[in-house]
């Protein structure tokens, strides 16, 4: 049913944010406006500190403070590339404060770092950007994170990032003023074959997400459920019922390389992510990724990536 005043929105800015996640969801509520042809959603920016610049390395939409918030309906925290910066006591503080009674919660991108680190991720396992996934459950290992692009059951809401914030928008459309009028919002956004495909996405970054073959993908979700106690290719095998011999043909004819390197990789990604996005020291990324010494570890990570762990630590300025 179709309310008689406009639903605003206050979007949370976070250092680092994500601006493709941002401008997905305004385009939807711009393009909902248009479509009624009057104001049915209005919004405004906020930061918990400075106002932060976005991952293009510049302030798109200067922000007001948290104090200027007042009886908040639907709060979208927008997250970012910096992932210190999303544990953030005042904005934690914030919403211990006005988001326990019923107001909507939503995060964009990295947004789901900030409602863990909150306390406020809710019943419904929130989504996550791929790359910062590994990161995430290394950090709250006691919260189930979703596989879908975006969450939009109860008051705690999510989208992993980019253009899935659309879905999560025309979701929000749709809950205001009808599924009918949310289909012409995406019609209007020349959207509506993506949202299909959306629809059957996954927010895993996987080869899983393009490869049909059985045999293959339960071995990479093995490979995937087994990155700091890595198992060996005979293993996986037999547990897919097919012989090594046949599992190395299929990894060669759907993903062009062996099991033994492809989950190399696996493990080598996580560990980039993990060194990149925390402060655990090397040797604790080695173990979490399935290495036994810093040396063997560090062999590796320069054969994938052309430089040692500390290297790559250096140029981060860590």
């Amino acid at each position: 049913m179709e309310q008689q005043t406009a639903q605003h929105f206050h979007f949370i800015l976070m250092e680092r944010y994500q601006l493709l996640s941002l401008v997905s969801a305004l385009e939807v509520l711009q393009n909902a406006n248009y479509t009624a042809e009057r104001s049915l959603f209005t919004w405004s920016f906020h930061a918990p500190g400075d106002t932060p610049v976005s991952t293009l390395g510049s302030c798109e939409f200067p922000c007001a403070p948290l104090e200027a918030i007042k009886a908040p309906t639907e709060v979208v925290v927008v997250g970012g590339t910096t992932i210190a910066a999303l544990s953030n006591a005042k904005l934690n503080a914030w919403l211990a404060r006005h988001v326990r009674q019923g107001v909507r919660l939503s995060a964009l991108a990295t947004g789901a770092f900030v409602l863990a680190s909150a306390g406020m991720a809710g019943g419904d396992a929130p989504t996550l950007h791929w790359q910062f996934r590994d990161t995430f459950r290394e950090r709250f290992p006691e919260i189930e994170l979703s596989t879908k692009p975006f969450v939009a059951e109860g008051n705690r809401c999510s989208s992993s990032g980019g253009v899935s914030a659309i879905d999560l928008f025309l979701r929000f459309v749709a809950d205001y003023h009808g599924e009918a009028f949310a289909t012409r919002v995406s019609e209007s956004m020349n959207y509506v074959t993506m949202q299909q495909v959306q629809q059957v996405a996954s927010a895993e970054a996987s080869a899983r997400s393009r490869v049909k073959n059985p045999a293959v993908l339960t071995a990479l979700e093995m490979m995937e459920g087994n990155l700091e106690h890595p198992i060996t290719p005979p293993q996986i095998a037999q547990e897919i019922g097919v012989s090594t011999r046949q599992l190395e043909r299929l990894f060669n004819k759907y993903l062009g390389q062996s099991p033994k390197r492809y989950y190399m990789h696996l493990r080598l990604r996580r560990a980039y992510f993990l060194l990149t996005q925390t402060n655990m020291p090397v040797i604790e990324v080695a173990l979490a990724c399935g290495f036994q010494s810093a040396g063997h570890f560090a062999k590796c990570f320069r054969a994938e990536f052309g430089q040692t762990p500390t290297e790559l630590l250096k140029a981060w300025g860590v």
